[in-house]
């Protein structure tokens, strides 16, 4: 039988709407972007999505005709500019083999938005549509803090997203998706997808599957997925920090034959969410008090030991925060911390002065909150010591990203009283060991490791922590939603309206189910 042909792509995005700073073409440059044979041969063999569509193709035959990989730091709306230039070489590929494809996988993020619609997956699929007509099987991979669309679920015959929070199933999701793609270009199955929803901004815990309700509803997913003629099952906890309509968390089913029963299924799992939203996991500290049991722990672990991990939730750039805040470093500071270290701080006007400066100098900075003072603090006047310049480079090592190239831009190392501080051109989360260990930090050795992530930088930092706590510095990524300036959402939603009628919202909204070609 002659070889399937499958074009595959990777264009990936998660938008704070909040954050002031676009998403450009050179956003998606500081990741790299890389085309055809040059993409799969650096990723092929990681944790990513496309290696999970190349172990399909190796297992299958396929020949397989890669467009681009591109995945932007989470940040504000992608430009029209951004977005057409990525496209440009899916279509074109698309165009290329136009009746020769017989199938195509995407790497997508689900909460892409863009400045000129607000569904960015829903408008890449239309004009990919477009162009290769409506009966092609088109899968899609997703993460988990999707915010899926009606319009996503027309367009898509396959929809899997990770299953984990940390994300450490990339491949896994790619593979599955793949494999659904083989069935169905044989011909074997016609999978469509549905969608359950309730009322809500967000799963209460953001989806993390850690701990928690979502491990049990993770579990239900996999064994339904062994129910004939179910072929995927994905839980999203959706994400908040994104003023669109088609927000929150969602159960989407991958599947065919009786719609209905899966439906039923799926609604099971969406009233779950909506009954546990109050029960929150994580107990969220303010700056001072994070910055008191800091100091507590550091009293008591005097002989050394593992150290505590401190989490600055709200200034997370995986999630659009400026990663600039300096609420949490300062009270470290005014704490009086010792044999701490703090990552990272993005600030390339700190870096450039720095960069002028030899490794011992001592120099005044003034560090952070130079993007938006109202979220997170305003600018630190701080007397440092260069430890270490860098450009930032460097490898990843944990579960997340090993093996995979990446960079924080031209950074330095300063060193303020008793914290060793990271400072960074390019906005990221901590989610690595690696991005301290590779500019001579070691927080293995530290009494304190502070850093910026809300949930990614468990997988790698657990391992070595006495404990974990988290806090909210009131940076763009904060829980206090009333202070985001929403203004697209749906209502009755919560946790912005506490009284909701829910069994009248699903009399007004066909029970929260949506069936991709199914009419009410």
């Amino acid at each position: 039988m002659a070889s399937f042909i499958v074009l595959t792509a990777e264009m990936l995005h998660e938008t704070n709407t909040f954050c002031n700073l676009p998403t450009t073409l050179a956003t998606f440059a500081e990741r790299g972007l890389l085309y055809g044979d040059a993409a799969i041969a650096a990723r092929q063999d990681n944790n990513t999505e496309l290696g999970g569509f190349m172990e399909a193709a190796r297992a299958h035959g396929w020949t397989v005709v890669h467009a681009i990989s591109a995945h932007a730091q989470p940040g504000g709306l992608v430009t029209r500019e951004a977005f057409d230039h990525l496209l440009a070489p899916i279509l074109a590929a698309a165009s290329a083999h136009k009746g020769q494809l017989d199938g195509v996988l995407l790497g997508l993020h689900g909460a892409m938005v863009t400045d000129f619609c607000d569904d960015g997956e829903g408008e890449l699929l239309k004009r990919l549509r477009k162009l290769l007509g409506p009966d092609l099987p088109i899968g899609i991979t997703l993460d988990p803090h999707a915010n899926v669309s009606r319009q996503m679920c027309d367009l898509a015959n396959i929809m899997v997203s990770f299953k984990t929070y940390p994300h450490t199933d990339m491949r896994v999701a790619g593979r599955q998706a793949g494999e659904i793609l083989q069935r169905s270009m044989t011909g074997e199955i016609r999978p469509r997808c549905l969608r359950v929803t309730r009322p809500m901004l967000e799963e209460v815990n953001g989806g993390r599957t850690d701990v928690g309700p979502m491990l049990e509803r993770i579990a239900r997913a996999r064994a339904y997925e062994q129910v004939p003629d179910v072929f995927a099952v994905s839980v999203n906890g959706g994400f908040a920090n994104a003023d669109i309509a088609e927000v929150g968390p969602s159960v989407v089913v991958t599947a065919q034959g009786d719609m209905g029963a899966h439906a039923r299924f799926a609604s099971e799992l969406a009233q779950d969410m909506w009954d546990k939203r109050l029960q929150r996991l994580n107990q969220f500290h303010t700056v001072a008090q994070a910055a008191a049991i800091c100091s507590a722990h550091a009293l008591k672990n005097t002989q050394g030991g593992h150290p505590i991990i401190v989490a600055d939730y709200a200034d997370n750039p995986g999630g659009g925060a400026y990663g600039d805040s300096t609420h949490l470093l300062s009270a470290l500071l005014d704490a009086g911390v010792q044999e701490a270290c703090f990552g990272a701080i993005t600030d390339p006007e700190t870096v450039q002065q720095l960069s002028g400066c030899v490794p011992g100098q001592v120099v005044n900075v003034s560090l952070g909150g130079k993007t938006d003072a109202r979220f997170g603090g305003g600018q630190l006047q701080l007397k440092a010591t260069l430890k270490l310049l860098s450009d930032g480079n460097y490898v990843g090592s944990g579960a997340m990203i090993g093996d995979l190239k990446r960079s924080w831009g031209p950074s330095a190392v300063i060193q303020v009283d008793g914290i060793e501080i990271l400072v960074v051109s390019y906005r990221a989360q901590i989610l690595d060991l690696q991005q301290f260990k590779a500019f001579g930090i070691e927080p293995e050795r530290k009494r304190i490791v502070a850093l910026k992530s809300m949930q990614h930088f468990r997988a790698a930092f657990e391992p070595i922590a006495d404990t974990v706590i988290v806090c909210d510095s009131g940076a763009l990524c904060t829980l206090d939603y009333t202070r985001l300036p929403f203004a697209k959402l749906p209502r009755p939603l919560f946790p912005f309206d506490q009284d909701i009628d829910i069994d009248a919202w699903l009399q007004a909204n066909h029970q929260g189910v949506y069936v991709a070609g199914a009419k009410f």
